[in-house]
């Protein structure tokens, strides 16, 4: 498996709180969140691992100092959306193997990580079904296939709150690589790396959704989501 970080974005929606440093290098329990993560990848034998920077990357280099890792840059990150970050790690994509897409904000516990590892569906998108009332992205699937996506699904639409992160090998990685470049190719600068793979909903092809129901994870948008994730840590 391989595993691609998006590691590029300003973050507005927290920036004040962060003296300038990119939401993915917070603190968490003395450790830069992107750090713990590409850590916890480390340990599970995953060696082939991408970072894609942009907004004072000089905080993430810092924060990852010492560990192995490929690095892109995306000099776009303030006018385009993370397709373009996909975009400037295409070659990292090239390779056919499983790759792991995620959002450098998102915090996961290790139990996390072993449905991740052992998910063997593609595309496959990460959601929490417990996570309805206050959800951000909202999912609607059934039988492990999703139906609709976005935020303007009501609570009673809602399946449960997409995570962050996807998998994706073989023909739907291929399939991945040749809408973001057609993309790239006509200018939709405004998408983000997911609506590649909801568009094949809309397509009629399958998404399955794994539901990670009971385990702890939070991607840091708000105070508020930083404020949860220690007070997790202190458990």
């Amino acid at each position: 498996m391989r595993v691609l970080i998006m590691a590029a974005g300003v973050g507005s929606r927290i920036s004040r709180h962060l003296h300038g440093q990119p939401k993915c290098c917070v603190d968490v329990a003395g450790t830069p969140l992107i750090r713990r993560t590409v850590e916890q990848f480390i340990r599970k034998g995953i060696s082939q691992i991408a970072v894609v920077t942009g907004y004072q990357e000089k905080f993430v280099i810092n924060a990852l100092e010492g560990l192995p890792y490929a690095r892109y840059f995306n000099p776009f990150y303030r006018i385009a959306n993370s397709i373009s970050s996909v975009w400037f790690a295409r070659d990292f994509l090239a390779t056919g193997e499983k790759v792991l897409i995620m959002n450098g904000d998102v915090f996961f516990d290790d139990s996390v990580m072993t449905e991740i590892l052992a998910e063997d569906r593609s595309p496959t998108m990460l959601s929490d079904s417990t996570r309805i009332e206050d959800a951000d992205y909202r999912f609607q699937w059934q039988d492990d296939l999703l139906i609709r996506y976005g935020k303007e699904l009501s609570n009673e639409e809602t399946t449960g709150e997409y995570v962050g992160i996807g998998l994706l090998e073989g023909e739907s990685l291929i399939s991945f690589r040749q809408q973001m470049l057609e993309s790239i190719a006509t200018e939709d600068y405004g998408c983000w790396w997911e609506e590649i793979i909801y568009r094949t909903v809309d397509r009629g092809e399958q998404v399955f959704v794994r539901d990670i129901a009971g385990k702890f994870w939070a991607e840091v948008d708000y105070i508020e989501d930083y404020m949860r994730i220690q007070e997790y840590l202190k458990h």
